[in-house]
This record gives C-alpha cells, structure tokens and sequence, in this order.
C-alpha cells in the first residue's frame, strides 16, 4: 500500500502491520501527520498539535521494537485525547481561558496506560468549553459547514479524518455517541465505571463515562481492552478480570441476536429519515428484530438527569465559577447556577431512578441480546453555533449501560447518520460481538 495511504487503515491492520515488521511507526506516523497537514486547516480537530512529539515517540517505539523486546497492545498507534484528559508533556486547557496555558504534573491514568501499551500520542483534540455545550473551532470533516457534534468533538474529528488511528473522548449526555454518529465513526461509550477518570476533568461523577472513537467495532474494542480496569482513585471502577473485548467482539455471536427496536419516548424528534431509515433496517432485520415500547416510565428519565447534571455540575466546576465565572459562557454559568439550587432530596431521587430504570432494563435484556435505536435526530445540523441534540443519548447514560453507534446509514444530504446499539450493564464484549454483526449483516445486504 503506497505511503499515503497509511492514513486509512484500521487500527488492527496497522497494528499487525507493524507487529510482523512489514511497517515501522515511524512511517505509520508521516503519513498521519501529512494527513493532518492536509486538512486540519479546515477541519480544525486539534487544540494542540507539535508534530515533534509524536515523531520522538514513534522512533522510540521503532527501537523498542527493534530490540527484540514484546511490542504492547497498540504498539505504534496514535491517539487524539480530549483536551479535558490530562498529559504531562502536552497542556490540557478544558476548553476553556481560564485554564491557558495549564501544564498538568502527570499523565491521566489513561493516558499512562496508552503509553505502556505502545501508543502515541498525536495531539489534544478540542472539547466544548468545559465539556459542556458551548462549541469549539473544529468542524465536521464530511461538510465543513456542518457541527462534528461535542462535547468530544475534535477526537470524532480526527478519526473521521485519518489524521489519527482512534480517540479517546467522555460522556454525560451524548458527547461520544452524537459526533460518531455525526463523523461516520464507530463511537463506544462503554459501562459506567469500566474504564476509570482518574486526571480526566470531571462534570458529573454518577454519569461520566470515557469512550472511544474508531473506525471499526474491532478497534474501538482493541482500544477499550487496554483502558479499562480497576483504578483504585476512581471510586466508580470495580476490581474484575480483564474484560476481553476484543477476543469476544471477534467471535461470532452463539447463536442469531435478537434484538429489541426502541424508538424511544423521544421517537417524534427523530427526523422523518431517519424514522423512515430504521424502518427499513428493521425490515432487513426481518425476525431477528421486534419493536419493543419502554413502559411509561423511561419516559421521566429526562428530569433525573437533569437534576444530576446540574448537581454535579455546580460542584465540580465550582472553582472556575469562583475564579473567573465572568469568563464562562451564559450557558455554562446557567446550569452552574441552576445545580445550586438542587436538593439533595431531588439529587439521591435522580440516583434511586436510575436504578429503577436499569432493573426494567434487566428485564428486557433477559430476552434481547441488545436495543437497537437512533444515535442521534438525523445528519449533523448546518451551522457551527450548537453541537446537535442529543436527546437520543441521555436515557442510557443515565442508566450507565454501555451504547455503541455505527456508521450504517446515509442522510438526505449525503451525511452519516448513526445506529445505536444498547447492551446491558457490565456486558460490554457482547455488545460489541452484536454491534460487528449487524455491521457485517447490513453491508451484505446493501
């Protein structure tokens, strides 16, 4: 394959690539960083970017692998990390003034295990000022006049672009699923508590979620393998074996899935193509899929939310309300005043619903191997002011069940529009093992 043309392979192809000696990072990484020459003007993707840093690395990784030693998971890959993600020799300004120029004292847990596994990593990707909704510069790389979605935006970018081999990016409401689904990319936001937060800039700790944009449902699986486990300074992960993603997500699935269609309590702001897009997927589905209504119930869990994103949000970013609160946009002094005044009455509330809604859940998974529902209302809208609703993401964030998008339909203007798959709490590698079947199944019938 010629040289420019590195930039398009999967992350697991390239991987092997290198593993067998048939290409060297350093070669791998040229051709990203013409990539990233080429269209990151437009584009926009990174908040910071030296290409110095990710040639040392890749030199550094070419002669690790030359002395003979195991190469890592993700020996010589590249990596585009959320600028709210912590890194010791890259600054991470949260999207926001107030934090110019901050020069963190390590790297995130994250980050360190990237590093250990034989990453690179390329640059910080733009996040919505303070992961929230006030957009930042980076454009979508189908239509430049179109949002790329957020809060993660720079890291769906950047995948959509080849300018990276995967993203790592977070979640509250819809900030991975959204802009994979609006860049055409596989997005996973994996259980809550799989993969841990420790030096990532926190909103809402019941609901903060890191996850992964990639290419294929087998990268994002290589990736997430490698970040999750037990961190004993994020109380919300769990001692447990590794998870084996990527070896589950690779097998065929037993037996044929089932899957439930949910159209959601939000069904009516879904776009009529995109109504009429699942429509037809579920008639492709044939008997493999059945329309399932949620009970009236899952149709409250808006408030629950709310209530916990204002909460946490109030409480975490309490010092840059302090410091510098004239600095923040009116959207995001709104909802910080707002969470002062949730109770902690309607707060532990907001916590017994969620728990309430995963128990109805569990049962519905007790006969469906996945839900297969819109990742977002439809194309990515034009205009660079908002980052898209994503109304179709926060139920399963709140439950804190993990949820992969899939770049399997076309909108009206030639855009990427997402099909999301929802799996149970905790049984992330059969979700992915689903999500690669339909993905197989759908481009067999196209």
């Amino acid at each position: 394959m010629a040289a420019t043309d590195l930039a398009d392979l999967d992350a697991l192809d390239a991987r092997g690539r290198m593993a067998r000696g048939e290409l060297r990072a350093s070669e791998y990484v040229e051709a990203q960083l013409r990539r990233i020459a080429a269209r990151d003007p437009e584009i926009e993707a990174f908040a910071f970017f030296d290409p110095a840093l990710p040639r040392a690395a890749a030199r550094a990784v070419d002669d690790y692998r030359a002395s003979g030693r195991p190469i890592g998971a993700l020996h010589g890959l590249t990596v585009g990390l959320k600028d709210i993600i912590d890194t010791a020799d890259m600054p991470t300004e949260n999207g926001t003034r107030i934090d110019a120029g901050r020069r963190p004292g390590k790297d995130a847990t994250i980050v360190r295990r990237l590093r250990e596994a034989g990453a690179i990593v390329m640059g910080k990707t733009v996040t919505t000022e303070l992961a929230y909704a006030s957009p930042g510069k980076t454009r979508n790389p189908h239509d430049p006049a179109r949002t790329p979605g957020g809060s993660s935006s720079g890291s769906a970018a950047a995948v959509a672009a080849g300018m990276v081999s995967f993203a790592v990016g977070t979640q509250t409401f819809g900030s991975v699923i959204r802009p994979a689904s609006f860049c055409g990319v596989v997005g996973l936001k994996p259980t809550h508590g799989l993969i841990p937060r420790t030096g990532v800039r926190l909103l809402v700790q019941p609901l903060d979620t890191v996850g992964v944009f990639a290419r294929s449902v087998a990268d994002a699986a290589m990736v997430a393998d490698v970040l999750a486990g037990h961190d004993p300074l994020d109380a919300d992960t769990r001692l447990m074996p590794p998870p084996k993603l990527l070896e589950i997500a690779l097998t065929d699935p037993p037996v044929l899935p089932d899957l439930a269609f949910v159209k959601s309590p939000v069904w009516d702001q879904a776009e009529p193509e995109t109504q009429q897009g699942f429509q037809e997927l579920v008639e492709v589905l044939g008997d493999r899929c059945t329309e399932v209504t949620l009970p009236d119930v899952f149709g409250e869990w808006h408030g629950a939310h709310r209530s916990l994103m204002q909460a946490g949000m109030a409480r975490s970013l309490r010092p840059y309300y302090q410091k510098g609160k004239d600095q923040l946009s009116a959207a995001m002094r709104a909802i910080i005043e707002d969470g002062q005044k949730v109770t902690a009455v309607d707060y532990l509330a907001a916590l017994d619903w969620r728990e309430a809604l995963n128990n109805g859940l569990d049962q519905l998974f007790e006969r469906y191997d996945a839900i297969v529902t819109p990742a977002a209302p439809g194309e990515a809208p034009r205009g660079l002011e908002a980052t898209g609703n994503p109304i179709f993401n926060g139920l399963w964030t709140l439950c804190g069940v993990p949820a992969v998008t899939l770049p399997l339909m076309t909108g009206p203007n030639g855009m990427p529009v997402g099909v999301q798959l929802v799996g149970r709490r905790g049984e992330d590698g059969k979700l992915l093992r689903t999500a690669r079947w339909l993905s197989e199944l759908v481009e067999k019938s196209a």
